[in-house]
């Protein structure tokens, strides 16, 4: 199953434009605003140069990137938890996730309403933080009714304990992540997903006067919020996003330069929701295909091969490994071996992340 990351956020922040450029479906962006509440999903194609760069030299049949899935829901508001708007419906699509996206409004735009009638990120950012943990904690609530109703074995018994505990940190407002549980009690619970135990990365969706001034209402207060939390803070234009996602690639880089953007905050987005998952990459090259494969962080060598297929892990002999950096700077597989850039590593190796590998294996 692909790991996913889910677009939240109040009503008419941005959150399908967002999804737009990330899997180019080409969704309505005004149908939740008019009542539309289905959940859209959709894979984001995670942008790698050094595929681009591997596919250059190979001229493959087939390339392939990483890639996620993106799930967008209508947006929350005050009362989600209660079950006001589409309330738990969204927040039930929202806990199948890996990861929360929180799209939070701070363009300016009179034709565009805001929910809550003024422009305010910080507001705007604790508003769903306590919807979601407001449904954890009705969630725990819940679970433990239905404990107590039923015939309580010593497992209930032990959940039960762990729900009581974590019942008391939600109304002391603490997220589930803040909950300091050891192996088992983590264990008794596992079965639950909930809200905020989830990585977080926030995104300010800005406009074009805030992009060139690099300020907005709330910035400070929203920087000092996500660099406490420890929470990845994007701020992008989205209006400029789509604006470059229409221009063929040529003119993006000239687009892109004269506006003094280094780089496309949607690209930004895509491998700051792949790395917040904890997540790398290696890569395979040949005549065939060159392709990214999307394996955790501290993966070995063994272990990775079994992500091509199970026999090359069964049969696992040696991993030949050129680090991506080395190989383009040699120009070809052939020049870095012959510079001893070509390593021999056994199955404990511990893969990083732009590793170029070929493994040896026999079944």
């Amino acid at each position: 199953m692909a790991l996913s990351c889910g677009l939240v956020g109040l009503p008419t922040v941005g959150k399908t434009t967002f999804f737009n450029l990330l899997t180019h479906v080409g969704a309505d962006t005004s149908a939740f605003f008019t009542g539309k509440t289905d959940t859209r999903t959709g894979v984001c194609l995670i942008p790698d140069a050094r595929i681009d760069f591997l596919s250059e030299i190979f001229k493959p049949r087939k390339t392939t990137y990483a890639q996620l899935q993106v799930v967008d829901v209508p947006g929350l508001m005050r009362g989600s938890s209660q079950g006001q708007g589409v309330g738990n419906q969204f927040l039930e699509h929202v806990r199948e996730v890996d990861a929360l996206v929180h799209i939070v409004r701070a363009f300016e735009n009179p034709s565009v309403l805001h929910i809550d009638g003024s422009v305010d990120p910080l507001r705007d950012i604790q508003t769903i933080n306590v919807e979601l943990l407001l449904a954890d904690l009705q969630l725990v609530e819940t679970r433990m009714e239905r404990i107590r109703s039923g015939k309580q074995k010593r497992e209930q018994l032990a959940e039960l304990k762990v729900l009581e505990k974590c019942a008391e940190a939600f109304s002391d407002e603490k997220y589930f992540r803040e909950v300091d549980l050891g192996p088992e009690e983590k264990a008794a619970i596992a079965h639950l997903r909930f809200l905020t135990e989830k990585p977080v990365i926030i995104v300010v969706n800005i406009d074009e006067k805030q992009l060139d001034q690099n300020s907005y209402p709330q910035a400070e207060g929203v920087r000092a919020y996500a660099e406490q939390a420890g929470i990845p803070l994007l701020e992008i234009c989205a209006q400029i996003e789509a604006e470059i996602n229409a221009l063929d690639p040529r003119e993006q880089e000239e687009f892109m330069r004269s506006l003094g953007i280094k780089e496309a905050g949607i690209k930004r987005l895509a491998q700051s929701m792949y790395s917040h998952l904890g997540l790398i990459s290696f890569l395979t090259a040949g005549e065939d295909e060159v392709r990214a494969w999307t394996i955790p962080r501290g993966t070995n060598a063994k272990r990775a091969a079994g992500k091509i297929h199970s026999d090359m892990e069964r049969g696992f002999i040696r991993a030949e490994v050129v680090a991506f950096e080395d190989l383009k700077r040699c120009g070809s597989i052939a020049r870095a071996r012959e510079q001893g850039l070509v390593r021999l590593e056994g199955k404990d190796y511990i893969v990083k992340d732009g590793d170029v590998i070929n493994f040896r294996f026999n079944v």
